[in-house]
């Protein structure tokens, strides 16, 4: 299947770059370009594609502001957000997955990670660069647990998939997950699927971010394995 993808930034030159970087890639399109966040709520709507290139900095609407109107719209549900930015900032990098993002990767990316990444996010997964991760995860180290306004959202879940949340959040992968609790991939890939179902967030990158919001997981007690990521 071809990943459709929008081109959100303002300048025409970058555009242009991914779009012959990605032009050379069978299974990615670029079916449309925006140079504004409004142009690109515009496009997401009439285009519907599968992962829209989010800059930050664009005039008018910003990026941020797009990305968190097109994740909110239901029409929209299927499309993925990638901010891609020359600035790879704290407040950035969490303004992008508080507005519903699921990955963040700064322009310096290299052309095979930034198609890769495109891959990821369309299949659902979550994409930070490792620069980006450490300050997510820095960021929820500074900020106390506060108890959801709605109560314990993680009540829904079963023991297992609070189990299986947490890992995903300390950065395993369904296939380390798998090995961890000793089940198979396809049953932690859909305990996975289920929490996400549960607690009504859109993909990998908001189950993280949830699971350190409500304190199920902290930074620097990860249950083992690699450190916290959202990948």
């Amino acid at each position: 299947m071809t990943i459709s993808v929008l081109l959100a930034d303002d300048q025409a030159l970058v555009r242009a770059g991914f779009r012959s970087l990605l032009r050379r890639t069978r299974d990615i399109e670029v079916v449309g370009e925006a140079a504004t966040g409004d142009e690109a709520l515009r496009a997401a709507r009439a285009l519907r594609p599968d992962v829209v290139l989010m800059d930050i900095r664009m005039p008018g609407t910003d990026g941020l502001t797009a990305t968190e109107a097109l994740t909110r719209d239901p029409e929209l549900a299927g499309c993925r957000v990638i901010v891609l930015t020359t600035f790879e900032t704290d407040a950035y990098v969490f303004a992008a997955l508080r507005a519903g993002a699921s990955g963040f990767l700064t322009k310096e990316t290299e052309p095979d990670d930034l198609r890769q990444a495109i891959r990821a996010v369309a299949a659902g997964d979550a994409l930070l660069s490792p620069g980006a991760t450490r300050r997510v995860v820095a960021e929820f180290a500074r900020r106390p647990v506060a108890a959801p306004p709605d109560g314990d959202r993680l009540a829904v879940l079963t023991d297992r998939e609070r189990e299986v949340v947490a890992l995903v959040a300390a950065g395993l992968s369904n296939d380390q997950v798998a090995a961890r609790l000793v089940i198979s991939p396809l049953t932690a890939k859909t305990h996975v699927t289920r929490a996400i179902g549960k607690l009504g967030v859109r993909d990998r990158a908001q189950l993280v971010v949830l699971a350190y919001e409500t304190g199920l997981i902290r930074p620097g007690h990860a249950a083992g394995g690699p450190p916290p990521a959202l990948l």
